[in-house]
């Protein structure tokens, strides 16, 4: 593991720097304390080699990865707008660095991460063209207004991997239950725009191998966009 420092915080890299398929994961630190392992895991299943998975921290998660307000779901800490902002960043600030810094001719990115950063990365993709692919791991898309804003706007990736643990719907929250049908339709958004896409059942609840899905969801993407 290798890392730089930019914009404030640092950015660990796993894999190889000068690979042509980077993907861009937006941690916490409990991610960021399992990112050894996901990348050990995504080393088994789609080798080690021709990638690099950059761990980029969150200072805010229920701010930075959220496009616009929505109430608690838990406690009393609201959601934010800052996925914009935490968007520019990886587009003018990081990717612009890693061009420079480990170049490659025709470098892709790909947007992953998971729960709140799932959400993102899938608004990611359906806001800029910068990323070829998404891996959306137990995404949040149960997020108030989110599923008709997918609608709305399609998607310009051109790989999306979406999964769920299959215990996820089964809560007394009625907001987290939703999350079920949410993925559902987002799925079915994707094929009926002719997105090439998977959606994966895992065992479990939310908490439940957040590296280990993560990875697979990462090997997916690499067996697709890779070159």
């Amino acid at each position: 593991m290798i890392s730089f420092e930019i914009g404030g915080g640092r950015i660990a890299l796993y894999g190889d720097p000068a690979a042509p398929l980077w993907f861009l994961q937006m941690v916490d630190d409990h991610d960021a304390g399992l990112m050894e392992s996901e990348a050990e895991e995504i080393a088994g299943l789609a080798g080690g080699t021709g990638w690099c998975l950059a761990a980029v921290p969150v200072k805010d998660w229920n701010r930075d990865l959220t496009p616009w307000p929505a109430p608690p779901v838990f406690g009393k800490e609201p959601f934010g707008d800052g996925a914009g902002e935490t968007l520019r960043f990886l587009e003018e600030v990081l990717i612009p660095e890693v061009e420079t810094r480990f170049p490659a001719e025709g470098r892709r990115f790909c947007a992953c991460g998971y729960s709140l950063a799932g959400l993102f990365a899938l608004w990611a993709v359906h806001e800029s063209g910068a990323f070829a692919g998404c891996a959306a791991v137990s995404p949040s898309v149960w997020y108030p207004g989110w599923l008709e804003h997918a609608a709305a706007k399609g998607c310009r990736a051109q790989q999306v991997y979406l999964s769920l643990g299959d215990k996820e719907e089964k809560t007394r929250n009625p907001v987290m239950r939703t999350v079920g049908d949410a993925i559902r339709e987002q799925y079915r958004l994707l094929q009926e725009a002719g997105v090439s896409c998977a959606l994966e059942w895992n065992p479990g609840n939310h908490f439940k191998d957040s590296d280990k899905r993560t990875a697979r969801g990462i090997a997916w993407l690499a067996g697709r966009c890779g070159f």
